[in-house]
């Protein structure tokens, strides 16, 4: 609902029936808990740790830190001292301690169902078992569904982990993840974390270069992947892909033994099937629909799947005499979790570490409080795991609250552009978290393919991944949420672990394109060039004055690289990295008003006078022409949005963005494209490379 009285600043309200009910109820109530957040830390997040499992408790400061480079190592240390485990807080506590055993904790997606076949559910059925519930799971197809209970899960956990520690895997070891979005993707991660491995989650939509250089940077003794799987309707063949990767890999040296593989396309075989399994299935029978025709998914070809003696192993093999009890691993709050890359400015990814006792703090403490969850949710997140949104709010941040949530295989518009809602609807989902770019697409089809379906279980929904602009943040507000759900538009980085600003459901005024006010514990500041820091609305670095439980805390094997990139520039202070300064997302705002502008995107290039200058793409609407009038009409709505020195220098037509295959801007592309800089580094995530091809022999003519 819109704020009475505040029409003229743009601001929202969220619906007094939330706030009854909600954690953080009111602004008042906000600003005294984030009051109590900055000034008494150790108490602060004290408290929230008792909310945990602790085998033994830290003996000094509950955090301690250096952020400024000329006094020495920097470092963050939560907890150091006390141990925990992050996988018993997950599953044992809520199944043994919580009762939630029986509780849905993934609906899954992914496989058919269609009468004739096995259903997906008899995968995660224990013997014996008739009542236990499930995590939902969303596969690519519709009709492609599952689900697992907390038990569930934890026995599968318990078992993989068993198969870890017999593979050789110990404590501090690195385990190299390469899966679709699939419930063993989450079980194996959680595996690692129970044995106290470091897991290493790649992309499923890497190159074989990519995935190899991320196995031999972290060293990996271990490859878990899939035979394959559908991407829409195209087939990605990822144990060729993960093949080729290990070869590279061997050529280099690598101790890597052994590679896991899950049977996903051949599912079918794998339930029916009781001798052991060494070379690929044979395709799967047809499955009939009702009317017995032919579905979409059965029609489906499934490749044969390679095979190595002696690396190679079938994960449903290893599982099937595993024990379901496995002793947890218990580790101090400061050990390592898991190891996630990001692309540098270089392109030369960056290893980014994430710590056992602040990481589960912070992304339990985040998912609560942004989400406003509550027992009785089902939460969608449509990330993949292969990124940070993955790990802190699709696994680790929602098991940590005995959350119910969907867990989803395919894409946003297969088979057709009501899927989303469609899902929405049959799970009866409460929360939703998706990115602005998903949102734009959807924006292409109109109202009608999401009216077509109720929403009327929405309660709170959620941007994440880049900015997004108030045209697309208003269509979702009053055609998705019909005007009745806030949205947490939320901002944080690999790095940060998890939300550093986002607006709380039921306490923040919402401002569209607005992440608003700083999370518990959170400082942020907006510097200068020269360091000094600016007040009130301004342009510049987006910095932070002193670390929360979740933040990073090094760049695997490469420490000196990180203090170089995150605290060098402004000692004292974190800095932000490669990210777009805050102007940019502005102006691309101000471009996306215009009638003709479909989608835009604004990065920085240098300029000899102003030092730096905006370079912007811009996507236009079916039916539109790109002429000079055009970019007159682009720049004079820029100066009146923003004002004249907002006035873009450069405007590029893009028919095509360079993305990745989830849908997400590559910016860092853009930039090398601005400055006509054609060493690129890792471009294997692009959904389409002939975009960039496209966009350097179109450019403008440039001052340098």
């Amino acid at each position: 609902m819109a704020l009475p009285g505040a029409e003229g600043q743009g601001l929202f309200l969220p619906p007094p029936s939330l706030a009854r009910e909600a954690h953080v109820p009111s602004l008042a109530a906000y600003r005294e808990r984030y009051r109590r957040s900055v000034e008494e830390p150790q108490e602060f997040w004290g408290d929230i740790a008792k909310e945990f499992y602790w085998r033994s408790q830290h003996p000094g400061l509950f955090l301690k830190y250096n952020f400024d480079v000329t006094k020495g190592k920097i470092f963050t240390e939560c907890m150091k001292g006390a141990t925990t485990n992050i996988c018993y807080n997950l599953l044992d506590r809520n199944v043994n301690e919580k009762k939630l055993g029986d509780k849905i904790a993934f609906y899954c997606v992914s496989f058919p169902t269609e009468a004739g076949c096995e259903t997906s559910s008899d995968f995660f059925k224990v013997p014996g078992d008739k009542t236990s519930k499930t995590k939902n799971w969303e596969g690519n197809e519709p009709g492609d569904s599952a689900k697992i209970s907390y038990r569930e899960l934890l026995q599968k956990v318990c078992q993989f982990a068993n198969v870890l520690r017999e593979q050789g895997v110990k404590k501090g070891d690195r385990v190299s993840i390469y899966m679709p979005m699939i419930i063993e993707l989450v079980v194996a991660m959680l595996a690692c974390a129970r044995i106290g491995a470091l897991h290493s989650i790649v992309f499923a939509g890497f190159s074989a270069e990519s995935l190899c250089e991320r196995i031999l940077d972290s060293n990996c003794s271990l490859l878990i992947t899939a035979d394959a799987f559908y991407r829409g309707d195209k087939l990605i063949n990822l144990k060729q892909i993960a093949d080729e990767a290990l070869q590279k890999c061997k050529e280099k040296d690598s101790p890597l033994r052994s590679c896991i593989v899950v049977k996903h396309l051949g599912r079918e075989e794998e339930l029916v099937s009781d001798g052991p399994c060494s070379t690929s299935p044979p395709l799967k029978r047809l499955c009939q629909d009702v009317q017995g025709k032919e579905t979409e998914s059965s029609k489906r070809s499934r490749p044969k799947t390679p095979w190595s003696a002696g690396v190679d192993l079938w994960w449903h093999e290893l599982m099937k005499n595993a024990s379901k009890e496995c002793e947890p691993e218990w580790c101090d709050a400061e050990d390592e979790l898991f190891i996630l890359y990001t692309s540098g400015s270089t392109g030369k990814p960056k290893g980014i570490v994430h710590t056992v006792g602040g990481y589960m703090i912070f992304a339990a403490t985040t998912f609560k409080y942004v989400f406003d969850h509550h027992p009785a949710d089902v939460y969608w997140c449509t990330a993949d795991i292969g990124w940070i949104t993955g790990h802190s709010y699709l696994t680790y941040g929602p098991l940590a609250n005995g959350a119910t949530s969907v867990l989803f295989e395919g894409l946003p518009i297969y088979p057709d552009v009501g899927r989303m809602w469609s899902i929405i609807d049959k799970y009866q989902v409460t929360k939703f978290y998706t990115a602005p770019t998903a949102i734009r697409l959807l924006m292409k089809y109109g109202e009608e393919p999401v009216q077509k379906y109720s929403r009327k279980s929405l309660k709170v929904l959620g941007t994440v991944g880049e900015p997004i602009n108030p045209e697309a943040w208003l269509w979702y507000y009053w055609v998705v949420g019909e005007g009745r759900c806030p949205i947490v538009d939320t901002f944080w980085q690999t790095e940060t672990g998890g939300h550093v600003l986002t607006p709380l459901p039921a306490a923040t005024p919402m401002k569209p394109g607005s992440a608003t006010f700083p999370f518990f514990g959170v400082v942020p500041a907006i510097l200068n060039e020269c360091g000094e820091e600016l007040e009130g609305e301004a342009e510049g670095y987006l910095v932070f004055k002193q670390p929360w439980p979740g933040i990073m805390r090094t760049l695997y094997g490469n420490h000196q690289r990180f203090e170089t990139t995150y605290f060098k520039k402004f000692p004292g202070y974190y800095v932000t990295g490669d990210g777009h300064l805050l102007s940019t997302a502005e102006v691309e705002s101000a471009l996306v008003e215009h009638a003709a502008v479909a989608e835009a995107a604004v990065v920085s290039r240098p300029h000899p006078v102003k030092g730096e200058c905006l370079y912007c793409f811009v996507t236009l609407r079916d039916g539109s022409e790109f002429t000079k009038a055009l970019m007159q009409e682009l720049r004079k709505q820029v100066r009146e949005k923003i004002g004249p020195i907002a006035t873009p220098d450069y405007i590029q037509h893009a028919p095509s963005l360079p993305k990745t295959r989830s849908g997400k801007i590559m910016r860092r592309i853009l930039r090398k494209i601005a400055k006509n800089d054609r060493e690129l580094g890792d471009i294997s995530t692009v959904a389409d490379p002939a975009v960039i091809t496209h966009l350097f022999s179109n450019r403008c003519e440039t001052v340098l």
